[in-house]
């Protein structure tokens, strides 16, 4: 089974957590964080997103990116915004938004045991993606983002994660968006004895969030493996930083669909195409449709909602890929209608994470785009089964909140 161990995090002071952390890399655009971090020396996205720190225009893959990131990450260490701990600890990481609390351990993991497929995946990853976070950690030298890993919860590891938060935290601020972030230490050398043990035993470990960046450090730790032919596999860049969090604590939201055109067809061809595979309903009023059950889909077209019910026999309830709606929808809808066979790279379509609402599916139908549809959001337990099957989710299938933040651990390769 997977293992963890305890690090010596370079994390911020704690007069200055609340200026530094900031949303990962990967969730805003170059214009985005250069906007967010222009009156903050402190912030993380200097580190994460070392460009707005160049010339507007200038790649955001050059080598001059890289060389920033690692001169800005130098410059918060050495001006005392950062410090390191003397010895390696876990760190429990709460976050609260709107009223749901979920709790998890910052720890590294093994590098092999991604390698071994003991931490599971359920998404393909991009070579392009990747390049530029293995040279991102390898500038740095450290893993400057951690991943969001879930696992099946064990009342023995929630009993240690109580018995700290009860204690006075390390960290305690609430960002403008409304969400609540806090970290304590655990500093006992028999509870992070014994949660290394509980982990153990706690079966596999699933990403929910970061495939790149652990696929990244996996690459970088062969890199570096290369590079040191007596390495032992005790050495820090064997393993890379993440932060664990029970199934049960966790809900997946919606990631929904808009659509650039109607390739082609007219209003009442679009209709009669779309109701070969699927019942369509007029909604009752004009509010944006939710979906409240499998299979049940909103469709904002022609300037109105609908609602969606695939039909019987259009998919294959038994395959556990094939049976989810991100699945049911591309084969029935998005592909043979709209004619986008490959949602990855097919610019006709744009993905709509649900923490932003389905008004923002018909703001965007009214301004680039013609059609959106909105979906039920996948299980923890779907993307389980379909990791432990060892097949992928179709693209944009799951969308977490809150966010990890970085800037709160980073994790030093040497």
């Amino acid at each position: 089974m997977p293992i963890i161990r305890p690090f010596a995090a370079v994390r911020p002071k704690k007069e200055y957590a609340s200026k530094v952390a900031e949303l990962p890399y990967d969730v805003m655009t170059s214009d985005e964080a250069r906007e967010t971090a222009k009156n903050n020396p402190y912030s993380f996205l200097h580190v994460d997103k070392a460009e707005i720190d160049l010339p507007e225009g200038s790649h955001i893959y050059s080598g001059e990116v890289y060389e920033k990131a690692c001169e800005n990450l130098c410059r918060l260490c050495g001006t005392g915004v950062f410090k390191q701990d003397a010895e390696p600890y876990f760190y429990i990481y709460r976050q609260i938004m709107g009223g749901r609390s979920q709790t998890g351990l910052a720890a590294c993991v093994s590098v092999d045991d991604y390698i071994d497929g003991k931490i599971k995946k359920h998404e393909f990853t991009r070579a392009d993606k990747e390049k530029d976070r293995i040279r991102h950690v390898d500038a740095c030298d450290a893993n400057t983002g951690p991943i969001f890993l879930c696992y099946r919860g064990k009342s023995a590891i929630n009993a240690i994660l109580n018995k700290y938060v009860n204690t006075e935290p390390e960290y305690d601020f609430t960002r403008a968006d409304g969400v609540a972030h806090t970290v304590w230490f655990v500093n006992g050398k028999s509870d992070i004895s014994l949660l290394r043990e509980e982990f153990s035993n706690a079966g596999a470990f699933y990403i929910a969030d970061g495939h790149h960046r652990a696929a990244s450090a996996a690459k970088v730790a062969l890199k570096r493996r290369a590079e040191n032919p007596g390495y032992d596999g005790t050495e820090e860049f064997n393993f890379f930083l993440a932060v664990l969090f029970s199934k049960d604590d966790l809900a997946i939201m919606d990631y929904n669909r808009v659509i650039r055109d109607y390739n082609g067809l007219k209003e009442d061809e679009f209709y009669a195409k779309a109701a070969l595979n699927f019942d369509i309903a007029e909604t009752e009023d004009e509010k944006p449709f939710k979906p409240q059950k499998k299979h049940e889909f909103g469709m904002f077209a022609f300037d109105k909602w609908h609602k969606l019910t695939a039909k019987n026999g259009t998919f294959d309830a038994s395959d556990p890929v094939k049976s989810l709606d991100v699945s049911i929808l591309q084969e029935n809808l998005i592909a043979p209608v709209f004619g986008i066979t490959d949602p990855r790279r097919d610019n006709r379509i744009d993905f709509v994470g649900g923490i932003r609402g389905l008004e923002e599916l018909e703001r965007r139908c009214k301004t680039d785009m013609k059609a959106a549809f909105s979906l039920y959001p996948v299980s923890l337990d779907e993307l389980m089964a379909i990791a432990d099957a060892g097949e992928v989710m179709p693209p944009k299938s799951t969308w977490f909140e809150p966010k990890l933040l970085s800037g709160l651990f980073i994790h030093k390769l040497s």
